[in-house]
């Protein structure tokens, strides 16, 4: 009853259709929004126009200044130099070379146990390479105890022949006892049978002949003996050179220097590139290991061009300097050159001549094999007033330096006289200690 008469809880009809729902449309954006975004854009748009317009303008009227290097007027005396090229080395020096055995079984591996530092000073007699000799010691005791063994055997084969000797001089003795006491019988012969007599006269004859084999026999045996102890000597001989070789081989493995000097490690190509040696390397009979240099003599080989060798002479003073040093130069002379062009990498076309250059001095800095070169002076001219050719212009036929004035740099004339591949001798135009500029541009002066 409940159910009839509760409105809510009854179906609806069945052809009965809900209304439809109105849906909210979204709201549209006032016109004034869009104005201000469009505004905000064409600022944005005009501001970076403006920023690469000022850039552009910036870099267009940027001028780019190179610096003025300068240079001052000098007086003194023009030098003509002619430089070589080369490395130093030095004059007085010592190869050390792995050993040459001499004794036998000689194809030992030999490997480094102890190697200086490169670049050590040593003293002469110190310690400076150490091969391994611990196997070659080791053989040379066996070869000493087999050595020991043979003089034991000699002294008692000696031993063995004197008693065999005595024995045979003793059985010599008996033999002869026994012809005496037969050659005694047989003076009695008268007074016996002509049988007896017979039987002495062949037992004389038996005696004597058995007396003189016996010393036949004694002869040789003192020849054999002789020869037999002769092979033992040799055996020993040949057992006491075989372990002095291999006791002189074992003293090599220990190398000294034989002067003062600075020990310079050689280099080996291993492992696609070039190292230096070192402690477990192995080596080889006669390889250069160390070089003892004097570093107190050194010297620059170079070369010289034959078409200017005869700009070269003997006692020519160099100035040498090295290019891992910059500023740091030598006194030096020439005192070798070659008789014979050789050819270089360029070819047979391009023949040089070896020139040998005695640097004067000591520095710690100056070593071996560093690149370096040699400004040799071949003429020199009277003191005179000196400009750079770098600070010279030809101009309009005219020959211009320009000389700083203040702030800028005025053009002026200037008449030269000799000159060398970096600078002249004034006549006139510039006077010393002048400043005058060296890459000069108009553009840059402005």
């Amino acid at each position: 009853m409940s159910a009839i008469l509760n409105p809510a809880s009854q179906p609806p009809a069945p052809h009965e259709v809900p209304p439809p729902q109105k849906v909210a449309a979204p709201p549209t954006p006032p016109r004034r929004t869009w104005l201000w975004v469009g505004l905000g854009a064409a600022v944005a748009v005009g501001i970076g126009l403006w920023q690469w317009n000022a850039r552009r303008e910036e870099a267009r009227q940027t001028v780019v200044v190179t610096p003025i290097r300068t240079a001052k007027i000098v007086q003194g005396p023009l030098k003509t130099t002619r430089r070589l090229g080369g490395q130093t080395s030095a004059r007085e020096f010592t190869n050390i070379t792995a050993p040459r055995l001499v004794g036998p079984e000689s194809n030992r591996p030999l490997v480094v146990q102890k190697l200086v530092p490169s670049g050590t000073m040593v003293k002469k007699g110190e310690i400076i390479v150490v091969i391994d000799g611990q196997s070659l010691q080791d053989h040379v005791d066996d070869v000493t105890s087999t050595l020991f063994q043979s003089e034991s055997d000699l002294k008692k084969r000696k031993a063995e022949q004197d008693v065999e000797a005595s024995n045979l001089q003793q059985t010599a003795k008996v033999a002869n006892a026994s012809l005496q006491k037969m050659k005694v019988d047989a003076r009695a012969t008268e007074i016996r049978t002509a049988i007896d007599q017979e039987l002495i006269k062949l037992s004389v004859e038996e005696s004597q002949a058995a007396y003189d084999e016996l010393l036949a026999e004694l002869k040789l045996k003192k020849t054999s003996q002789d020869s037999e102890m002769k092979i033992l000597d040799l055996t020993r001989e040949r057992h006491r050179r075989h372990r002095d070789r291999h006791a002189n081989d074992v003293l090599k493995y220990t190398i000294r220097a034989p002067i003062d000097g600075m020990a310079v490690v050689q280099s080996v190509f291993r492992g696609g590139e070039f190292v230096a040696l070192g402690d477990g390397d192995q080596v080889y009979p006669g390889q250069l290991l160390v070089k003892v240099v004097n570093p107190r003599n050194m010297q620059l080989e170079a070369n010289v061009n034959q078409a200017e060798s005869g700009e070269l002479k003997l006692g020519q003073s160099v100035t040498v300097g090295l290019d891992a040093f910059p500023g740091l130069t030598f006194p030096a002379k020439v005192y070798s050159m070659g008789a014979i062009a050789v050819s270089g990498r360029q070819g047979q076309y391009v023949r040089t001549i070896p020139v040998r250059i005695a640097i004067e001095g000591y520095e710690p800095r100056l070593i071996p094999d560093l690149s370096a070169y040699g400004d040799v002076l071949i003429s020199q001219q009277e003191t005179s007033t000196l400009v750079p050719l770098g600070a010279i212009r030809e101009e309009d036929g005219k020959t211009i330096a320009y000389v700083k004035a203040g702030g800028s740099f005025a053009p002026r004339v200037v008449r030269l006289g000799k000159r060398n591949e970096i600078e002249a001798t004034v006549i006139s135009g510039l006077n010393p200690g002048e400043e005058v500029a060296l890459n000069y541009v108009a553009a840059a002066a402005k």
